[in-house]
């Protein structure tokens, strides 16, 4: 088995544990401070493991280049904002169809990483990745009242969610790019050195925004540190596992298969909070893995 489907299929385990413990900060802070929350408190984080496989590892440090440094920021910035959108988009509807919307990822991801990256994928791995997006279009509908997928995507909880996903898109792509781009080290440092970047600049952004524009909500961040110290250590931890997935192998493959995530996500409303599964959504989770298993197929 290739080493980035197990390494895709933790970070998508741990991406779904974050963003359940996300949506417990909301009763403590704003969107904002959530969004903060997995990327100031990870960036500690972040560069311990770098420096772990620096020093204990025998690993030497990557030399950023313009390219690195361009495509870090662009992807730092875009998932800033595409954890904003996620975020925001949990007051709206429940956990797991939050989530969903943000699921038409791996299509977008796909199309710009042809176009900025000049990779294509197979037809397989393409019919996998669509059904898997159909399988989340009817996740996202069930529950309505009505099941008219047309009405639905044209609703405002579905546009911010379909933007989410074309954010998420670029910012992955943009990563895997800045990864590629290091000339020297192996896989798993330069997957650690992109992920410093993005995790520092991400930090610094929003630190600049909450002190000029939302110091109450920096506050309110600074009370809740215990638990966002949390999410900061289970979001890096996973955003490391997806870097070096990425680094590995094309990141429509990889986001696709992270779509597994969902899976996790109908765990975690079932146990977690308590929530009531239309059988559309279960529907929709079973042609999501139908998808995934034709992915590995094709990606194998």
């Amino acid at each position: 088995m290739p080493l980035w489907i197990p390494i895709t299929i933790a970070a998508a385990f741990l991406q779904n544990l974050r963003s359940g413990l996300q949506r417990q900060l909301k009763g403590r802070m704003g969107s904002t401070g959530a969004t903060f929350a997995r990327f100031g408190f990870g960036f500690p984080f972040a560069v311990l493991y770098l420096v772990a496989l620096h020093r204990i590892g025998d690993m030497p440090l990557p030399t950023p280049n313009a390219v690195f440094l361009l495509a870090v920021t662009v992807g730092g910035v875009a998932q800033i904002l595409a954890t904003f959108l996620l975020v925001y988009l949990f007051a709206f509807r429940n956990f797991m169809v939050g989530t969903a919307y943000s699921k038409t990822e791996p299509v977008q991801a796909a199309i710009f990483g042809l176009i900025l990256l000049g990779e294509t994928v197979s037809w397989l791995a393409f019919a996998a990745i669509l059904a898997g997006a159909f399988g989340v279009a009817l996740i996202s509908v069930a529950g309505r009242g009505d099941v008219r997928i047309g009405k639905a995507l044209f609703s405002r909880e579905a546009g911010i969610g379909i933007l989410s996903g074309a954010l998420f898109g670029v910012s992955a792509v943009c990563f895997r790019g800045a990864s590629l781009s290091l000339e020297d080290g192996g896989v798993l440092i330069r997957a650690a050195t992109t992920l410093v970047f993005a995790t520092g600049i991400q930090t610094l952004v929003m630190l600049a925004w909450m002190l000029l524009r939302d110091r109450a909500e920096l506050a309110a961040v600074a009370r809740a540190w215990r638990p966002a110290l949390l999410v900061g250590l289970v979001g890096v931890t996973g955003s490391a596992g997806w870097f070096t997935a990425m680094t590995l192998e094309k990141v429509a493959y990889v986001r696709a298969l992270g779509q597994i995530e969902l899976v996790f996500t109908f765990a975690s409303s079932v146990f977690w909070f308590r929530e009531k599964i239309a059988p559309l959504e279960l529907v929709g989770c079973l042609i999501i893995a139908a998808s995934i298993l034709t992915l590995l197929g094709a990606a194998t």
